[in-house]
C-alpha cells in the first residue's frame, strides 16, 4: 500500500477546493438572481425591518465569504478518502445546500416569510448536523462551518423579526411593473 505524500494530498485538497468553492458561490449568486433580492425587491423594500436589520450591501460580501468557507470545508471532506462518514457528510452538507438555495425564492420571490423561517430552521438544522459530522472527518472543516451556523442564526431572527413586523406580508402587493415569483 503506498501512503501520498504531505505535498499530494495538499494538491488533491487544492483540486477538491478550486471546483467546490467556486460551485457553491454560483450556485449561491445563481439562487439570489432568481428573482430580485434586497433592496432591488419593491416587496422587500416595502416590509418593515427590525433595527439591526444591516444595510444590504453586507448580505452579499457577508454571503460570499461563508460560501468560500463552505466550499473549502466540503473540499477537505471530499479529499478525506477512507473516512466511514465522508458519504454521510457530503449527503448532509447537499441537503442544507437545498434549504440554503430555496431560502431565496421563496422568501423574495414567493413572499412566503413563514416558510422562509422554516426554511432557516430546517437549514440550520441540517447545517449543524454536518459541521458535527464533519468534525469526526477533519475537525478544520468543521471549524470553517462555524461562521456559517452563526449566521445562519442572526438570519434566523432577522426572518422572525420581519415576520413578526409584518403580519401581513405575503399580502403586500408589489406594483404591478414589478416581475416577482409566483408559486
Amino acid at each position: 500500500m503506498e501512503l501520498a505524500t504531505k505535498g499530494q494530498l495538499r494538491w488533491a485538497f487544492l483540486r477538491w477546493a478550486m471546483v467546490t468553492v467556486p460551485l457553491i458561490v454560483l450556485l449561491g449568486f445563481a439562487s439570489s438572481r432568481l428573482v430580485p433580492s434586497g433592496e432591488q425587491n419593491v416587496w422587500y423594500a416595502a416590509l418593515a425591518k427590525p433595527a439591526f436589520n444591516p444595510p444590504g450591501w453586507v448580505f452579499p460580501i457577508a454571503w460570499t465569504a461563508l460560501y468560500i468557507l463552505m466550499g473549502l470545508a466540503l473540499a477537505m471532506i471530499l479529499n478525506a478518502r477512507g473516512s466511514r462518514y465522508r458519504g454521510l457528510a457530503i449527503a448532509l452538507f447537499g441537503l442544507q445546500m437545498v434549504f440554503n438555495l430555496a431560502w431565496t425564492p421563496v422568501f423574495f420571490g414567493a413572499h412566503q416569510v413563514f416558510a422562509a423561517f422554516l426554511i432557516i430552521v430546517a437549514m440550520f438544522v441540517s447545517a449543524l448536523v454536518a459541521t458535527l459530522v464533519f468534525g469526526r472527518i477533519r475537525t478544520a472543516a468543521a471549524w470553517l462551518m462555524v461562521p456559517y451556523l452563526a449566521w445562519l442564526c442572526f438570519a434566523g431572527m432577522l426572518n422572525w423579526s420581519i415576520m413578526q413586523l409584518n403580519p401581513n406580508a405575503e399580502a403586500l402587493v408589489p406594483s404591478s411593473s414589478d416581475a416577482q415569483m409566483t408559486i
